[in-house]
C-alpha cells in the first residue's frame, strides 16, 4: 500500500466536533466555585470595582480644578 492510500484510508475528524469533545473534556477538569465562594468573589470584584471608581472620580475632579484655576490665572492676566 503506498503511502497516498494509508492517508486515504484514515478518515479525518469533523473538527467541530473535535473542538466540542475536546472543551468538554477539559470543562470537567475545572474546579468549581461554590455558592458561597462565587458571592464572596463577587463582592470583592464589585467593592475593588466602586473604590477604583472613587479613586478615578477624585483623581479627576483635581485635574480639571487645577486645569480650571490654570487657565483663570492665564485669562486674568
Amino acid at each position: 500500500m503506498s503511502k497516498k492510500e494509508e492517508t486515504a484510508a484514515v478518515p479525518q475528524a469533523n473538527p467541530l466536533s473535535e473542538y466540542i469533545r475536546e472543551t468538554r473534556g477539559e470543562l470537567r477538569k475545572v474546579t468549581w466555585p461554590t455558592r458561597d465562594e462565587a458571592w464572596r468573589l463577587t463582592a470583592i470584584v464589585l467593592g475593588v470595582t466602586a473604590a477604583f471608581a472613587v479613586f478615578l472620580w477624585v483623581t479627576d475632579s483635581l485635574f480639571s480644578n487645577m486645569i480650571r484655576l490654570i487657565i483663570e490665572q492665564l485669562i486674568g492676566l
